[in-house]
């Protein structure tokens, strides 16, 4: 049944790839709206998240904004053609401008390592494709659940240039020499990790959440510069941005380095918030305290 599912998933992403990144978007966002009124599973958690992040907007405004989440998901499903199988001169097309890239350029020239923190907005994978043009980068790599498009997957990530290494202790410890020797890596910092070792629970929206600490661990290892990297989607392409964090990020304390990390992840999200990933879990706690804000949906 998998190989049946990435073989259709396949077929998509082609038609997608041949169509004009408009009409692919516009295939995406219709996939949406024809989604919108089943009340799946995806709706019902993106409604939950935004109604939590959100609580000063009107109900109507909560679900105007849900509406348009599904629509950006969809958006960037049907993108990934263009993303995964178009050549890397193709994905440099759809770059339509970079701004905040100094601050890493400047880094890299002084042989300090750069780690760059992706979240979940707008189309993250532009950015790891973006990172090789400034330096060597470095990624860390995890298999997708259908097998079969893991081939596709890793060919597209490295099409341009980075290596990945696997989420394992070894591929850390690559990770953590490359960035040492004053590279780039990128590292994804809103995952929510299922090791209830690997993170604490601190606000986030102003909710409290289970939150990784690779990310605020690698920088305090690394003594590397750490910035924000969004890649928003616009018309005819992506906006790159690269943001300062917060000081408090490089904090040994675990607590404010969190905090510090969270708070930049809701700066960010806040200038394009539907273009985040809503209908992920992302309020969860571990271990689980108080309401499961997800036991209804």
């Amino acid at each position: 049944m998998n190989a049946v599912k990435a073989t259709l998933v396949k077929l998509v992403l082609r038609l997608c790839a041949l169509l004009p990144l408009a009409c692919a978007r516009a295939l995406g966002r219709g996939a949406a709206h024809i989604y919108w009124p089943f009340r799946g599973r995806s709706r019902r958690v993106t409604e939950r998240n935004i109604q939590i992040a959100f609580p000063e907007l009107t109900p109507r405004d909560q679900r105007r904004l849900a509406r348009l989440s599904l629509c950006a998901t969809g958006e960037l499903a049907a993108e990934m053609g263009h993303v995964w199988l178009r050549s890397p001169e193709h994905i440099s097309r759809m770059i339509m401008e970079v701004s905040g890239e100094r601050p890493v350029l400047d880094a890299l020239q002084s042989g300090r390592g750069v780690i760059v923190l992706a979240p979940h907005l707008g189309n993250w994978e532009i950015i790891g494709l973006h990172l090789p043009s400034m330096g060597s980068t470095v990624s860390l790599y995890e298999p997708p659940h259908l097998e079969a498009l893991g081939p596709m997957m890793e060919a597209a990530r490295q099409c341009t240039g980075a290596t990945l290494v696997p989420t394992d202790s070894r591929g850390i410890a690559r990770l953590v020499k490359s960035v040492r020797g004053g590279n780039i890596s990128g590292i994804l910092p809103d995952q929510v990790p299922s090791d209830i070792n690997s993170g604490q629970n601190v606000p986030f929206m102003g909710t409290p959440c289970f939150t990784g600490t690779l990310a605020s661990k690698l920088i305090q290892r690394t003594g590397a510069l750490a910035v924000f990297g969004v890649a928003e989607r616009v018309r005819g392409g992506f906006s790159v941005r690269y943001d300062p964090v917060e000081e408090a990020v490089y904090s040994e304390d675990m607590s404010i380095s969190l905090a510090a990390l969270n708070r930049g992840i809701e700066a960010c999200v806040r200038r394009c918030a539907e273009q985040y990933q809503w209908e992920y879990k992302r309020f969860r706690v571990r271990p689980r305290a108080g309401r499961d804000l997800y036991a209804d949906v």
